[in-house]
């Protein structure tokens, strides 16, 4: 029987890679509650050994020998002792074993609660470690349900070993991106947490990271280094706004971004459900910065003032509609873009 418990506890590790000496020790806290149980009056004195290279269950109760007995259930005389080992001495220990089948319904079901405790700790331990490492990345999951009441959806993700369940709240949906069940899409995990029920995995749609992350997987020369994104603005579902650097000036970074007629960044857009991206050149210079990030609108030009945080722009009159964008949305990315803020004249007001 020691034979096929230990070989349970291996095959535990490969189908669940919950570590043998975790397991191991999870059991023997199990199987001495369970004897503390069934021996309340030796409950001090209990022990329980797991030998996974011998294949053994020692189960016993260790008594001290004392030259006057305080706790009859705990300690023997050195007389009683020597019946039982003749080369014992006064400080050594008896171990008396214990007879398992003695095991009550109700010490064996407290075992076998704590053994289960044990494997659902390990596999949250796994998810939880495996999915940590996997913060501020781009995972792919399958939709498996959608709730049309609250529109939160259950997306099943999976990494390099671990696949679980992680929910894609209503605000971390693209507006009116519309899943369909066992959809497979792309999602930002944006941190895991302990909780008392295991690994929450908090993941994203919206958040600009995955924009960032799209473009590493889609542009080698970001993901080599080559071209650098220096900074996003987004409103998921519209726009976005990406500024980008090269280290290489045989390198043209929007044209890297680009790609050739435009599959580089085409990708992204679908996979994205069509929101528009604006692929603008960063610049050391302040008012050469903000230029670009008002692309696609034309600018004459950029005034900064003495404050350092906010400039005055002056675009052509028939520019301005499209340099505030609907509902102001191209000049509020552009200042979220760069971190000024910008004040929109058209040319014909430059000097009033």
């Amino acid at each position: 029987m020691n034979a096929e418990f230990f070989s349970a506890i291996a095959d535990i590790e490969k189908e669940k890679g919950i570590p043998q000496s975790y397991m191991i020790e999870k059991i023997e806290q199990a199987l001495l509650a369970a004897l503390r149980k069934d021996y309340p009056q030796n409950a001090e004195c209990a022990r329980v050994v797991l030998d996974p290279v011998e294949k053994n269950v020692e189960m016993y109760l260790q008594k001290e020998v004392v030259e006057e007995v305080e706790n009859p259930n705990n300690q023997y005389t050195l007389e009683q002792a020597k019946e039982i080992e003749s080369s014992v001495e006064i400080g050594g220990f008896i171990n008396e074993p214990v007879d398992t089948s003695r095991f009550g319904r109700i010490a064996a079901q407290a075992a076998k609660q704590v053994i289960i405790q044990g494997i659902r700790e390990a596999e949250r331990n796994i998810v939880y470690d495996e999915f940590t490492s996997k913060e501020h990345e781009i995972l792919t999951g399958v939709v498996s349900r959608i709730d049309p009441r609250t529109g939160a959806v259950s997306i099943q993700i999976g990494s390099s070993s671990e696949h679980t369940e992680a929910m894609l709240s209503a605000g971390e949906r693209i507006p009116d991106e519309q899943l369909r069940d066992g959809e497979r899409i792309k999602v930002y995990v944006i941190e895991v947490r302990k909780t008392t029920r295991g690994p929450q995995i908090l993941i994203s749609r919206t958040h600009p990271g995955l924009v960032k992350r799209l473009f590493e997987l889609e542009v080698p020369e970001i993901n080599e280094g080559i071209v650098e994104i220096k900074s996003i603005a987004r409103e998921a579902g519209n726009r976005t706004k990406i500024a980008v650097e090269s280290n290489d000036p045989e390198v043209e970074p929007i044209g890297a971004c680009v790609g050739t007629k435009g599959a580089r960044v085409n990708t992204i857009v679908n996979e994205l459900g069509g929101e528009k991206i604006d692929i603008v050149r960063y610049s050391e210079d302040p008012a050469a910065y903000i230029a670009s990030a008002l692309a696609p609108s034309e600018v004459v030009d950029v005034q900064m003032h003495e404050d350092g945080i906010s400039c005055r722009v002056v675009v052509p009159d028939s520019q301005l509609s499209l340099a505030i964008g609907k509902e102001g949305q191209n000049v509020r990315l552009a200042a979220r873009l760069t971190g000024f803020k910008i004040d929109i004249k058209p040319e014909s007001q430059a000097n009033s």
